[in-house]
């Protein structure tokens, strides 16, 4: 299996339990396709550095896993359709 970083922005407008529940949406999306969580941090609130989607801020989340190109395959496709996602970027870490 491949290490990857995730990170995604979370719209600033949602409150507190939907923005949980993006968040669990997603680990269990990675966990269900056989992936393995290694490290999940939420960064919180944040400025963005240029407006996306007309908003100014979102909250940032980072997770680092293992897993399969179907993880990989499967959150890029979720994230892309989520209309609570600003913006996600998904990387393949170097052994």
């Amino acid at each position: 299996m491949r290490k990857y970083e995730l990170v995604y922005i979370v719209s600033p407008e949602l409150d507190e339990e939907k923005y949980a529940a993006i968040i669990e949406k997603f680990s269990t999306v990675i966990t269900d396709n056989g992936g393995e969580i290694l490290k999940a941090d939420k960064w919180g609130k944040r400025r963005l550095a240029y407006e996306i989607k007309k908003k100014t801020e979102g909250f940032y989340v980072l997770v680092n896993y293992q897993g399969e190109t179907v993880v990989t395959d499967e959150l890029d496709r979720l994230m892309k359709i989520n209309e609570g996602i600003l913006k996600h970027m998904i990387i393949r870490i170097e052994d």
